[in-house]
């Protein structure tokens, strides 16, 4: 490893180990740098030799990052976004946005009920500036704020790590879908005792039981859940040729239902609310980015 020394450092090195790591392609990384692939690849081994790891390994899908490039990631951008920040404040008209991207984690049925919306608020708002949407859910999103794969994130709950912050955007119910040929012409609803009959898809990140279960459980009755999924938009292609329902968050099913044919139902089984929260690190309250799409993100829920 060479010896630790910033005066002797290129700076430039960092925002190739960036785009390498968001890129995943030397190619692709010189694209968007505007820079030839061979000086790319001369700079990840100058990079190499200054940290002492490989930092990017070839697989069959191009360049993945190893242990050492995943923990320098979140401390390099951070850096290069202070950099860009320092810029604004010089010239706050220029192409303030150029260059920076926030990455929100969020669950499918936000990104597919919502998604649209936030890119066309941040076009609006902060011209030029990307969006990387990640997945996550409350179970995991502290971690991933605390760890800086993420900027800011969009659950029900999972923020009371101290050192997180937090804002109530909403409250949320659940839906059903269903394919529209298992119902009875001019049927708009099922009730308690179809609902219990039919198969369910259960949508989870692990397991088989849901509040559903646990809604149906206080009855005394109890469902067949005959598939899981991680993901709310197989729901269509689960659901399409079956009698099977789906109970999933109503914001999540109206946009599923608007775009797939899906027939959207009330459900008939009462659950709770839950709320919706947009959680960020507190130490990221002075960068006016981040700040920017959360107030675009706030905006988008109104």
């Amino acid at each position: 490893m060479s010896q630790m020394n910033i005066t002797t450092i290129d700076l430039n090195l960092l925002k190739v180990l960036e785009a390498l790591h968001e890129e995943s392609s030397a190619s692709r990384a010189a694209l968007r740098l505007g820079v030839t692939q061979s000086a790319v690849s001369a700079a990840l081994r100058r990079l190499r030799d200054v940290y002492g790891d490989q930092l990017f390994v070839r697989t069959g899908r191009g360049l993945a990052p190893t242990l050492k490039a995943n923990q320098l990631k979140p401390v390099v951008s951070e850096a290069l976004n202070k950099c860009r920040q320092s810029l604004a404040m010089v010239d706050p008209a220029a192409n303030q946005y150029e260059g920076r991207s926030v990455t929100v984690g969020l669950s499918d049925d936000f990104e597919i009920a919502y998604g649209r919306r936030l890119i066309e608020e941040i076009a609006h708002s902060a011209p030029k500036l990307r969006l990387i949407f990640r997945q996550t859910h409350s179970q995991i999103v502290a971690r991933a704020l605390m760890d800086r794969s993420i900027d800011l994130a969009i659950t029900a709950g999972g923020f009371a790590e101290r050192l997180l912050s937090r804002q109530v955007l909403g409250e949320g119910g659940y839906a059903c879908l269903v394919d529209p040929a298992s119902l009875a012409p001019g049927q708009q609803q099922i009730d308690l005792q179809e609902f219990v009959a039919r198969e369910h898809i259960l949508v989870s990140s692990g397991g088989f039981i849901g509040i559903t279960d646990e809604g149906l459980a206080a009855l005394g009755l109890s469902r067949r859940v005959c598939a899981s999924t991680t993901h709310f938009a197989a729901l269509p292609y689960l659901l399409k040729g079956s009698r099977a329902v789906a109970t999933i968050p109503t914001h999540a099913a109206e946009s599923i239902a608007a775009l797939s044919g899906l027939a959207l139902l009330p459900c008939p089984l009462k659950l709770p609310r839950y709320p919706i929260e947009l959680g960020w690190r507190t130490s990221t309250q002075i960068d006016p980015v981040v700040v920017k799409v959360r107030e675009a993100i706030a905006a988008t829920f109104t």
